[in-house]
């Protein structure tokens, strides 16, 4: 069976179209899942938190902002026709998946998993096992995914460290199917119009968003300014539609990601 391709109007593309917008949105804002081992946030719909106004941003579909408690985590499960990529701010966590995949996830290190035509995977927050030292540090991550544009491809697992990037404190490429990104840091998503970048900044160092039909800005740590809209704090986002180029400058140690799209879901 051939893949089948999505093209830019599989994914209603249409700039031309777009009206300027930014769209704050607060961390108090997100829906909040807490059990005994996970305090969770979700920027869109996730699970039983359903609201058909608030489902994705461009191609974006999961934004959400984990905490899990040390021994503890999310038993394998399924995931099908999905690029999830995982981004660790503190701690560590170990993935397993049905083709063989297994390693520690811990921050510099980007990872990315390609669900395609069906995976089974693990995550947990018990690398002490696997290291033979007990810790009790929490494990705090963001787990973000994005359509492919392409369905039913053969299921993958990429990581790569870089860390060593991160430290010039610029907008370092973490996640891309995007031609601009060849050869550059970034492991490969299989969507030719995402690309997802990350940055470390310290306070009064500051970065210039990219210019984009979509652009998703998130703070999962510190706070920063952001041009023309004032103050975000940690777990604050901002949707841009149809602009870009504004400046990011942090007030005090902090971390961002932000997703650049060049294409949408269809509604």
């Amino acid at each position: 069976m051939r893949n089948k391709a999505r093209s830019r109007e599989d994914f209603g593309m249409s700039s031309a179209l777009l009206s300027p917008e930014v769209d704050v949105r607060r961390a108090n804002e997100r829906f909040a899942t807490r059990i005994d081992w996970l305090d969770s946030k979700h920027s869109f719909s996730f699970g039983g938190h359903y609201d058909p106004t608030n489902t994705h941003h461009g191609l974006l579909l999961v934004n959400n902002d984990d905490i899990v408690t040390p021994g503890a985590g999310f038993e394998t499960h399924p995931h099908r026709d999905m690029e999830i990529v995982t981004w660790v701010m503190r701690g560590s966590l170990v993935h397993q998946d049905s083709t063989g995949h297994s390693g520690i996830i811990y921050p510099g290190l980007a990872q990315r998993m390609s669900a395609g035509t069906g995976i089974l995977h693990s995550e947990k927050n018990d690398s002490w096992r696997l290291q033979g030292e007990q810790h009790t540090e929490p494990v705090h991550f963001v787990q973000m995914w994005v359509v492919p544009d392409e369905s039913r491809i053969t299921p993958g697992y990429e990581q790569l460290e870089i860390s060593d990037e991160l430290l010039a404190g610029g907008l370092v490429p973490v996640a891309s199917g995007m031609d601009k990104h060849d050869g550059e840091s970034a492991i490969r998503i299989k969507n030719r119009y995402a690309a997802l970048y990350a940055a470390r900044l310290l306070p009064g160092q500051s970065v210039e968003l990219p210019d984009a039909p979509y652009l998703h800005l998130f703070v999962p740590r510190g706070s920063v300014t952001l041009d023309g809209t004032g103050g975000l704090a940690a777990g604050d986002a901002v949707r841009f539609t149809a602009t870009g180029g504004q400046r990011v400058t942090a007030t005090e140690p902090a971390e961002i990601l932000v997703w650049e799209m060049h294409a949408a879901l269809a509604r």
